[in-house]
Formats: structure tokens, sequence, C-alpha cells
């Protein structure tokens, strides 16, 4: 079997064996330098990514700029997908008593459960090839443009709204990457755009987060509206002019793929097991969980939340959220039922400042 031959068997292999273990979509990319990058800086220089400063470390930014940087004699890359695309219970999110939290944040974090698998993909691999193959997996948890790749090893196309939409799946997928220095037969990327005219994303981020395409056609964001951001990365308080802004969102957003007419047509009806929402997750009343979240310390909510997307803003952070959610919804009514004002006056008086300032903001929204 000649070289060419035998390369396009182990990656055809390969691609099955992901798909074996179960990941939705895999596909490969060249371990080029990014196409992205001047565009990546001239975001970072304008200061849109907000406190995320891992983002614009400049040994991070060298590292996505070239692969080889993060694993030295790369030569492949291979970019699995997972599924998460469960809707939300009936009545959420228009119900504003009960909190909204993003869909694919709702079960296991797939931080763990895309890399346990991709770890298994690595192992295959250098049983397949030698066990002096060098490989390195990331799951949205390193220096790697993951949606870049994504691109180049033919899922998708970026959407207005940043995110890669597959014509057959949408949006509503998690990346996963296996960086390797066995030689591999790259996909075709995907060079459509097939958002046409449409602006739906857009039109209904409430925040005006989504800034449109820059002159060389890529989307454009400003981190620091985005609703996501806010709940999940700020990790001080919530700008005033926003948090009315925010409604019912209390751990990211799922906007701008909701309206989407490519989730609404071709996204899956359910994501994979792991991401299905946990009890107390899917569209949790507000009341309710303020009382769960305020009886914790933040030692109790690490360990509630140690294999949960929402482990991330901590007890702090979900609070100030809820917080905020309380007072979006206070400010609809006439009379505030007294459980919510009991619950918002005991958050008053928590022993963190960013949870006691945004308790106090909700309560003065009554009425």
């Amino acid at each position: 079997m000649s070289a060419g031959a035998h390369r396009t068997e182990l990656t055809s292999e390969l691609k099955a064996e992901a798909l074996r273990l179960g990941f939705a979509w895999a596909g490969v990319a060249s371990a080029e330098p990014s196409r992205h990058m001047e565009v990546f800086r001239r975001w970072l220089a304008d200061r849109h990514h907000g406190q995320m400063g891992y983002l614009a470390r400049p040994d991070a930014v060298e590292c996505r700029a070239d692969l080889s940087r993060t694993l030295e004699g790369v030569r492949s890359v291979l970019v699995v997908a997972d599924v998460y695309g469960a809707a939300d219970p009936e009545g959420v999110p228009d119900d504003p008593r009960r909190g909204v939290i993003a869909r694919y944040a709702r079960g296991r974090d797939y931080h763990l459960v895309m890399a346990e698998r991709l770890e298994e993909v690595a192992g295959w691999l250098r049983r397949r090839t030698s066990p002096q193959a060098r490989t390195r997996v990331y799951v949205d948890s390193g220096p790697v443009l993951e949606r870049e790749l994504a691109q180049r090893a033919g899922f998708g196309w970026f959407g207005r709204n940043t995110m890669l939409i597959r014509p057959s799946l949408g949006s509503y997928v998690l990346f996963g990457v296996l960086l390797t220095d066995v030689p591999l037969v790259p996909d075709a990327p995907f060079e459509e755009d097939r958002c046409g005219t449409c602006r739906a994303c857009l039109d209904a981020c409430p925040t005006g987060a989504l800034l449109g395409r820059t002159p060389e056609g890529a989307p454009l964001m400003d981190a620091r509206l985005c609703i996501s951001y806010l709940t999940i990365e700020l990790k001080g308080s919530i700008p005033e002019a926003l948090r009315p802004l925010v409604g019912n969102r209390v751990f990211g957003c799922d906007i701008c793929q909701e309206v989407c007419p490519w989730n609404q047509r071709f996204a899956p009806p359910e994501g994979y097991p792991e991401y299905a929402a946990r009890e107390g997750l899917d569209g949790p009343e507000l009341v309710a969980f303020a009382e769960e979240l305020l009886s914790m310390s933040g030692r109790a909510y690490r360990r509630r939340f140690a294999d949960s997307p929402l482990g991330r803003p901590g007890r702090r952070g979900m609070l100030r959220n809820v917080c905020v959610a309380l007072g979006n919804w206070l400010a609809r009514l006439q009379e505030a039922p007294p459980d919510a004002v009991a619950v918002l006056e005991r958050a008053a008086v928590d022993r963190n400042p960013v949870v006691r300032e945004h308790a106090e903001w909700a309560l003065g929204r009554v009425g």
C-alpha cells in the first residue's frame, strides 16, 4: 500500500473511531497557521474581549496563531463535535418567574464529557500508529481557535452570531480538538456563507452584542455586551444599564441560536444524554433557586456544581445573576410576591458585596 493510500485509510478509520465513541461529527484539518489572526488581534485591541484576559496573553495569542507552539511537530488536527440542543421546557423562557440556563450547561460539563472520549481516540491513534505518536487534547480549554479549525475541517460556516453552523445539524454543537504529529488527510474546508441576507440573530440580541461582519467577512461580537459574558465571565458587577436587558437569563444565553432558521429547521430535538438537564436546572423557579444558593457556602457551591458548567461563575456570580432576574421580574408587577421580596432582603445582607449590590438594585425595581 502506498503512503498516500495508507494515510487515507488511517484518516478514515480515525474519524470512524470518533463517531463510534459517540461524537456527532468528525473532520480533519491541516495544522497550518491561523488565517484569522489579523481579525483576532484587532478584536483584542478594541477590548471586545472584556475581562477575558487569558485570550490576550501574548503567549496564548502566539499559540493560537501557530499550533506548533502548542504541540511541536504537529501535522494534523482531528476536530469533533457533540450535540446539546435539548429544547426549553414548556413556558420557558417566557415565564419571568423562572430562570433560563443555557442549553449546553444544564447537564454534565462538556469539557469533561468530550475530553474523556477524545483521550480514547488519542489512545486508539497511538495503538494504530506508534506508541511514540504525539497527541494533545483540548476541549475549549487551550490556546486553540476551535471554530476556525472546524470550518477548515468542513463542518460549516460562521454565522453572523459567531457560531459555526452545519446545514444538517444547526449550531447547537460543542467542539473538541486532537492535535497530533501523525500525518492525516485533511477534509475540504466549508467555504460557503449560507446566512444570505438573514439578520435574525442581530435583530434578536437584546444587548446589541452582535456587530455584523468585518470587511473580511468575519462575524464580530462585543463580548462585553453579550449576556453569556455578563453572566459567566464577568467577575464583578453587571453594568446597571445592561441588567434589564439580561431578562431571566441566569447563566448564558441562546437567543441568537433560538432565532436562527437553520436551528429551527435542522437542530436535533434532543442532545446527548450527558447534557440532559439535571433536576432543578431546567427553568428553575427564581425564588427557590435563590434560597438554595443563599443557603450554600462558596465551598458547598463548588461541590454542588463540581462537574457542571455552572461552577464557573461561583456562588457570587450565580447569586448576582439570579438577583438581576428577580429584579427584572418584579419590575413587571404592580405588587411584589412576599417570598420574592424576602429572598432579596436576605441577599441584600449577604456576606458578598457583589450579591448585596445586585439584591438592593432588584429591590429598588419593585413596582
